[in-house]
């Protein structure tokens, strides 16, 4: 029986193209109906879209597939947006006002997009986060309302390089396949892991993926700092492929030995680790090739979470992805950070109900595409497949990239935080904007034009009067003169 409604969501990883179909019970529950997979490793990298026809092709497999499943037309999909060149600026606006000024949600609006004009060389600014207000000396979360002179508003830009962002937009136009919403992905990611207590205490929520680690630091329920390092647990799996081996053989060594931290006394120096029939490897050196890379990138972590948040981590770190399986992994990250409060996220904090078996593994490796999916509000049903049609009937044509008809098209005032614009939705928004602009401009000239003759008839008014009364004067003065 075909489902009558659902979400989609796909996650562009760079080991594994995940799809996946659910649905949101009333109780705020989500029942996983299907699960697909396709190897991306050849044209994803670090997170990154590098081939678009292949990515194309993929994302074409995954909805067919799921599809089949589902005995389902799939409408759209939500989409997750991540990868290596993913990062946070700081960014600071003023606007200086007449004294006792008080503060309107119009001027509020008006930092906001100024700072959304902000241009960076090479970069698109895909989301926007208000940090705080800074009124007169006094810092608020909502300034309207207080009167002040000087007013300045805090924002964490999301920047990504453009050439990523339009690869991403082509291989959905290319593919055909409609955008409910593309949205920041580890976003999307600590909103289903994090708790309110942790993001308010202040944590630091790390996703150890295959290519690549993303750091989001958050404090008062806001997000401070977002960076992407290009190391994940892959590279450990190449540095044991140094020992002459094929990367799937050291895969699967890595998963049977690798230890995140093993204390020096507890190293047998006589144990060897087999790779194939004829050679083998010391648990020794074994250990220091693993823990050597994974201190690389606990050093890396720590690095890129600001100074200023060193002592205020009061929720601690969260570990979640593929990587914070390996054993001993929080005792790796209590050594290098000196933080005692480690917590691996295993799965998301929704009730999941699934026969998948990755979703059951509970292994933090599903966790950012059930936050995608708890994300999507829009129906992505379509109609039910006729299991006798006409296997030769020709393909729907390509419908662009982002399914702005069931909406209007939202400025980046509008967007929600951790939602990406997609390049037809910004078209859209911004030739609604110059229509906008040209009528108000419009109106503006047809106003300025009845002030003009309004000054103009009160002018030749006035010029009738004045006349007269000049002329009545003059002979009044005759009359006095004659008289005389």
């Amino acid at each position: 029986m075909a489902a009558k409604d659902f979400i989609v969501a796909i996650e562009l990883g760079s080991s594994k193209m995940t799809g996946i179909a659910g649905r949101k019970n009333l109780d705020g529950s989500i029942q996983v109906l299907a699960v697909v997979k396709e190897d991306s490793s050849s044209f994803i990298r670090k997170g990154v879209v590098y081939n678009i026809d292949k990515t194309a092709l993929c994302l074409t497999n995954i909805v067919k597939k799921l599809t089949t499943l589902l005995k389902t037309e799939i409408t759209q999909v939500y989409v997750g947006v991540g990868g290596q060149s993913i990062r946070s600026v700081k960014n600071v606006i003023t606007k200086d006002l007449p004294t006792d000024t008080k503060v309107t949600q119009n001027m509020v609006i008006e930092l906001m997009d100024s700072n959304r004009s902000m241009t960076y060389a090479d970069q698109e600014i895909l989301d926007a986060a208000v940090q705080e207000y800074r009124v007169d000396q006094q810092y608020q979360l909502d300034p309207v309302g207080i009167q002040c002179q000087r007013l300045e508003g805090n924002f964490l830009n999301i920047l990504e390089r453009k050439a990523f962002y339009k690869n991403l937009n082509k291989c959905f136009e290319t593919s055909g396949i409609q955008v409910a919403e593309m949205y920041l992905a580890p976003l999307a990611l600590a909103d289903s892991v994090l708790t309110e207590a942790e993001k308010r205490s202040g944590c630091a929520l790390i996703d150890l993926g295959a290519d690549t680690t993303t750091v989001s630091v958050y404090s008062k329920n806001l997000l401070r700092h977002l960076a992407v390092i290009p190391l994940g647990s892959s590279n450990i799996t190449k540095d044991i492929a140094t020992l002459q081996m094929e990367e799937s053989e050291a895969e699967k060594m890595k998963l049977k030995y690798g230890c995140a931290y093993t204390d020096n006394n507890d190293i047998d120096n006589n144990l060897k680790y087999s790779i194939d029939s004829e050679r083998q490897v010391e648990s020794r050196k074994f250990i220091e090739i693993v823990e050597g890379r994974l201190e690389e990138i606990i050093e890396n972590v720590w690095y890129q979470i600001p100074s200023e948040y060193y002592d205020k981590l009061l929720g601690g770190l969260i570990l979640t992805g593929g990587g914070s399986n390996m054993k001993n992994i929080e005792k790796a990250f209590a050594n290098h950070t000196h933080i005692e409060k480690i917590r691996i996220a295993k799965t998301v904090t929704h009730s999941i109900t699934s026969s998948n078996a990755d979703i059951n593994a509970k292994n933090g490796m599903m966790n950012t595409v059930l936050g995608l999916l708890a994300k999507g509000e829009i129906n992505c049903a379509g109609d039910e497949v006729d299991p006798n049609g006409d296997l030769f009937k020709p393909a729907k044509p390509a419908t662009g990239t982002t399914n702005t008809d069931s909406r209007p098209a939202r400025s980046a005032t509008e967007t929600p935080s951790g939602v990406i614009r997609t390049e037809a939705e910004k078209q859209k928004a911004d030739e609604e904007a110059r229509k906008k602009r040209e009528e108000e401009e419009k109106a503006e000239r047809a106003r300025a034009e009845e002030e003009a003759k309004k000054r103009a008839e009160e002018k030749r008014k006035n010029n009738i009067w004045n006349k007269a009364y000049s002329g009545l004067k003059k002979f009044g003065k005759k009359i006095i003169e004659d008289e005389d």
